[in-house]
């Protein structure tokens, strides 16, 4: 038997609530499977795409907000011409500080950006390639990741920009339920927000809670 959405009802895609508005849905867009990643990157990798390498890989590890994402500058990810293992920021929605991991991978592919274009500590590092503009701008962020997802065979209109930074998140909750974890690594100042931000719901929880004998 199959049933028909009522338009402006939830359903549900990927175990998150959506929304049909004028026959489209909205509301949160999904975190990418491993091996769409996987994916992704190997594309890129194959065309010789050193920024946008460099970008989603930096998009995966770090979990930052597009807006925070695009405006990250060399020495917010490197010193002494070398990427760190870590980065920080202070967040443009927040004001608070943010911390993310920077793995080899994607170090080596920040480096090859850096060398590319002779980046130096102050620069942005995506600049813009429109004049008007210093750094990539998130709506030039989200038109490259519709690209990026096109490129797999996904539905352009279903992921995001939120999709990049819902990914590694996502992974981490599932592999270790660990919410308060993923609320640091977000950013996010309250817990409900990680909370809705993940879709995490009851059966998530018991789910959890039955993998614990005492």
């Amino acid at each position: 038997m199959t049933f028909e959405a009522i338009p402006g009802t939830p359903v549900r895609s990927g175990g998150r609530p959506r929304r049909i508005t004028g026959g489209k849905l909205t509301g949160q867009k999904p975190a990418l499977k491993m091996k769409e990643v996987w994916s992704i990157r190997a594309r890129l990798e194959l065309r010789k795409r050193v920024r946008d390498l460099a970008l989603f890989n930096l998009a995966i590890d770090s979990k930052l907000r597009g807006c925070d994402l695009v405006r990250l500058k060399v020495e917010d990810v490197a010193a002494g011409g070398e990427v760190k293992s870590r980065g920080i920021i202070v967040q443009k929605k927040t004001g608070r500080p943010v911390q993310f991991e920077i793995v080899e991978q994607t170090r080596t592919a920040v480096a090859a950006l850096m060398r590319r274009h002779n980046l130096r500590p102050g620069d942005y590092l995506f600049p813009s390639r429109v004049e008007a503009s210093p750094h990539l701008s998130t709506r030039q962020y989200a038109r490259i990741v519709q690209g990026w997802v096109s490129s797999i065979g996904l539905n352009p209109a279903t992921y995001g920009t939120h999709s990049m930074r819902r990914t590694k998140a996502a992974l981490i909750y599932r592999k270790t339920g660990n919410i308060r974890a993923v609320q640091l690594l977000l950013g996010h100042t309250k817990l409900e927000s990680t909370v809705r931000y993940l879709g995490v719901e009851v059966d998530d929880a018991i789910a959890i809670s039955e993998g614990v004998d005492l």
